[in-house]
């Protein structure tokens, strides 16, 4: 295959050297899929203003999020089972966005743990929460995640409930993954994932196995994750995590106004529009389509981030339009991460980087904090 020009390709490449039920995995919905496809989608109903004859040199795309600076702006979203994608794929797609200057955010579920990450990097990366049931591995966490230097804590809110991802069923997928016949065709197939893997001692889940008690390994994990989706998820919560946490703090999983007014009250210093990539409710609307309204909810009470269908820097672009403060990328970094490991990654950043910068120049603008609703034909799409 010719030098990868885009995401899809990356995508692509993926799709050919990760196991099925690990693409897939990255690569999925709930349901029907059809927020999921609408994440995406649904960006093609903005239409940018093409202008001419304007000074378009000295471009700059720098700006901050939670009051830290970023190349540009754009974050790495929490991905479960990332180190499944690549060996050691947290560290990789960690090392890739400190080199690009941009956060990395580790998920709970990551394979390599907050420690293994925090070693192999120099400069502070995000943690990702959920909050379980068991509260005291919680706050343990937290605290460990103060002590590798973690510089933003982000609060996952919408997974209180697990929704139905047909293709994890079909491929027999679980958390922690379980492996039969059919899954072992699948890595057989895969020769190159496959020794990756042999040649990591990171296979489980990092932040859980050892730090539990009772919990050794993969066996003695899988009937402990089972029980601790935590379906009683209040807002008192935030209150308890943001005391012992005592840093910047982000709510994800924001997709109604009133919950954007909640969050407001809770002293968050940011949220995420988020749908978790389209993977609860399926049926909900897409991310972009509900910026609009949470922002108008909010003002400038709060800073305001989005996730979700984000595949190309012209997204990043109709997303900073509306409002949005900055954007975040999973599938993305994970196709990058999947085809060619940490330097796959530092290239999808690249595209991103290079695609967001041109669009901001043919729209008419030098300074990417400066665009606005004014740079769309149409900013008013969404409204309800």
């Amino acid at each position: 295959m010719a030098k990868p020009c885009d995401v899809l390709d990356y995508q692509r490449l993926a799709r050919r050297r990760v196991p099925r039920m690990f693409y897939d995995y990255a690569d999925s919905g709930s349901w029907s899929e059809s927020t999921y496809r609408a994440n995406a989608s649904d960006f093609d109903k903005l239409k940018f203003r093409q202008r001419v004859a304007v000074d378009m040199s000295d471009r700059n795309l720098e700006t901050t999020m939670v009051g830290q600076a970023v190349s540009m702006p754009l974050a790495l979203a929490p991905t479960g089972l990332t180190g499944l994608q690549w060996a050691d794929g947290e560290i990789h797609a960690a090392r890739a966005a400190e080199k690009a200057g941009v956060p990395f955010t580790l998920s709970t579920m990551s394979i390599c743990s907050i420690e293994d990450v925090a070693a192999h990097t120099a400069k502070p990366f995000w943690f990702q929460l959920y909050v379980m049931r068991d509260r005291d591995f919680i706050g343990r966490l937290i605290d460990r995640a103060k002590a590798a230097g973690c510089s933003a804590l982000v609060v996952t809110l919408d997974l209180q409930i697990l929704g139905q991802r047909h293709k994890d069923v079909r491929n027999g997928l679980s958390a922690p993954p379980s492996f039969s016949v059919n899954s072992l065709l699948q890595i057989m197939a895969r020769p190159g994932w496959a020794m990756r893997m042999l040649g990591t001692k990171r296979r489980g889940f990092g932040n859980v196995i050892g730090h539990v008690k009772g919990i050794e390994n993969m066996t003695s994990l899988s009937e402990w994750s089972a029980k601790q989706l935590d379906p009683k998820l209040s807002w008192d919560d935030i209150a308890w995590i943001k005391e012992r946490w005592g840093g910047p703090i982000i709510l994800k999983g924001i997709m109604d106004p009133e919950d954007a007014k909640l969050a407001v009250k809770t002293g968050a210093d940011a949220i995420v529009v988020s749908n978790h990539g389209g993977r609860q409710l399926d049926g909900a609307p897409s991310t972009i389509e509900m910026l609009p309204a949470i922002l108008d909810a909010v003002g400038d009470d709060i800073e305001v981030h989005i996730d979700g269908g984000i595949h190309t820097g012209q997204a990043m672009l109709k997303a900073l339009c509306l409002g949005a403060k900055s954007t975040y990328i999973g599938r993305p970094f994970l196709y990058g991460l999947g085809a060619a490991g940490e330097a796959g990654v530092s290239d999808v950043l690249r595209i991103l980087k290079n695609e967001l910068d041109v669009t901001l120049a043919l729209c008419g603008e030098r300074d990417v904090q400066r665009i606005g609703r004014h740079n769309l034909y149409n900013p008013d799409v969404f409204s309800r």
